[in-house]
């Protein structure tokens, strides 16, 4: 964008999580003196003359970005700049960003942030904010050396034409750029700045201003009641069954002392002889067996840092860093879980287990992370990742995940196969017709549903954190459903395969996988819904970036689920 650029400051550094992210962040021409008021200074002036291409192409871009609406992110040490205003039922909302600008439609509709002010109101009109009133809360520190702290940064957007761009005067109407304008336009961007004593804000909550305006919290409980029932009702047939059924059962096998009432048996107790047989594929199941302990453990030790207050949005790209860190540690589970299941499955190919378990998983994330990021590349965005960062995840990878892996898979190997408790058959026992919901398809996607009902509310909100820019923050609510997501996609399966078990049909490792594997395919389809329904993404760049990333999701979630 052509705003006002900042003469020869050095750009602030960023950590690994933030250029995954691709937060880029800029320094800044507006300065700031501690408790020295301005008014009304000017910045700079940008001229646009229409008859020039290059001229016309950035102003034509300018007018592009106030359609979509896009926005203004500021920090002020380390505080995101919000931009609060009145919404419906007298709250406030505050959003730590604001707009470039603003459009009236050609029948007069004001779009966005063109409804704060009735000064705007031409047809078919672009209005840009060229001016920021900020205000800077403060409060004084008594007990140490003399000092004060910011608490809170605010800033109202403004629109003035500036008659007198070298000596502005902030009044008058607003600043307008016809759409069928032509000739010379000139926008003068100028800002003032006032510092207010606050003391009732403490530093240490100085961020609780922007999560005040986040109305989510009731919904929340709401959703959590929702998955506790679903998770009681499992837990409750897991526990009949359980004892109940399998009680009876078991007692019933024992009365059975003559042979010939041994001859009718029916139910689970036919398929003792099978129900060790090998997969087909167990190299594969091993494999994604390995990499999904790798993320389960991940997951739960992120979130449980994030819930003690580690990873707050405060502390900008821990979340991501810390994530990358432990997945590159865990290695060493990864391997040692592929290698104990797949001498469990009878396999030969030890070297084919731990390179698949080392390099498959994270080869396809990282080959489409690497895709992305050429399209972003292409496409000149700030947000691709520069080659030395890639050369980084690769060297932690290659260096420290891989070997950790092998050492991992080395003790795995070493130590004896899971012993089987019944003996399998030489023949393969035949399996019975099986009904409707016995079937491996209808059990499966079954199966998927519950876990998905206990985590699609908050599925919304990550998925506006990542795609609206909206702060996420409600680790306690994550953790507790991440618990919750555990157990519920336990217990699915546990009650499918007690089912399909009494149908006598004894592949059960491949379905048991897939059963609770299977959310991440609702979770897909929600992304897809969620695509179409809220987001407002043109651009077949955008569209493949979106379905680039989110897949990248579905196949983490579907090994952590699985």
């Amino acid at each position: 964008f052509d705003f006002c650029q900042a003469e020869g400051k050095k750009r602030p550094s960023e950590n690994l999580g933030q250029v995954l992210f691709g937060e880029r962040i800029e320094p800044s021409p507006y300065r700031f003196t501690f408790n020295k008021k301005e008014t009304c200074k000017s910045v700079c002036t940008k001229t646009y003359d229409t008859t020039k291409p290059e001229d016309k192409q950035k102003l034509d871009f300018l007018k592009k970005s106030m359609l979509l609406n896009y926005q203004h992110h500021w920090i002020v040490d380390n505080m995101p700049v919000t931009w609060c205003y009145d919404v419906e039922d007298g709250q406030r909302f505050c959003n730590p960003g604001f707009p470039i600008g603003c459009y009236i439609t050609e029948d007069g509709r004001p779009k966005d942030a063109c409804v704060i002010s009735s000064e705007f109101h031409e047809k078919d009109t672009f209005y840009i904010f060229n001016h920021v009133d900020i205000k800077i809360y403060y409060h004084v520190v008594e007990n140490e050396a003399l000092g004060a702290r910011l608490v809170a940064a605010k800033l109202e957007p403004k629109s003035y034409k500036h008659t007198h761009p070298d000596n502005p005067d902030c009044s008058g109407v607003p600043m307008d750029i016809s759409n069928k304008a032509s000739g010379e336009v000139k926008i003068a961007y100028t800002y003032s700045v006032t510092f207010h004593e606050e003391k009732s804000i403490r530093w240490a909550s100085r961020w609780d201003y922007i999560l005040e305006s986040m109305p989510h919290t009731h919904i929340q409980w709401f959703s959590i009641m929702n998955s506790l029932v679903i998770v009681l009702f499992l837990s409750g047939m897991v526990a009949m069954i359980m004892l109940r059924t399998l009680h009876k059962d078991i007692a019933r096998y024992n009365q059975m002392d003559s042979t010939e009432d041994a001859q009718e048996e029916f139910g689970w107790k036919l398929v003792h002889g099978d129900i060790f047989r090998p997969p087909r594929k167990g190299m594969l199941l091993s494999v994604f067996l390995g990499s999904g302990t790798q993320i389960l453990i991940m997951t739960f030790v992120t979130l449980f840092f994030a819930c003690l207050g580690f990873l707050s949005p405060a502390n900008r790209g821990a979340l991501m860093t810390c994530a990358v860190v432990l997945w590159v540690l865990l290695g060493t589970p990864a391997g040692y879980v592929a290698a104990r299941f797949y001498k469990s499955f009878g396999g030969e190919k030890w070297k084919t287990n731990v390179l698949l378990t080392s390099f498959l998983c994270p080869g396809i994330v990282f080959a489409d992370f690497f895709i992305m990021n050429l399209i972003l590349w292409g496409e000149g965005s700030s947000a691709a990742i520069p080659f030395g960062t890639l050369v980084a995840i690769l060297a932690l990878w290659f260096c420290i995940s891989v070997p950790l892996t092998f050492i991992g898979a080395y003790f795995g190997f070493k130590k004896n196969a899971i012993e089987h408790p019944v003996r399998t058959n030489q023949i393969p026992r035949q399996i019975p017709e099986q009904s409707f919901y016995t079937k491996p398809l209808p059990g499966i996607i079954m199966g998927g549903i519950l876990p998905f009902g206990c985590i699609f509310i908050q599925l919304f909100f990550i998925l506006n954190s990542i795609w609206s820019h909206q702060m996420y923050y409600m680790f306690g609510f994550l953790f507790l459903v991440f618990i919750i997501l555990v157990i519920t996609c336990s217990e699915a399966t546990i009650l499918l395969c007690y089912f399909h078990l009494c149908a006598e049909d004894y592949h059960w490792q491949w379905r048991s996988f897939l059963t609770s594997g299977f959310t991440a395919v609702y979770f897909l389809i929600y992304a897809i819904h969620y695509f179409f329904s809220k987001l407002q993404i043109t651009g077949t760049a955008s569209t493949i970036l979106y379905f680039g990333y989110t897949m990248i999701m579905v196949l983490i979630f579907f090994l952590f689920t699985g």
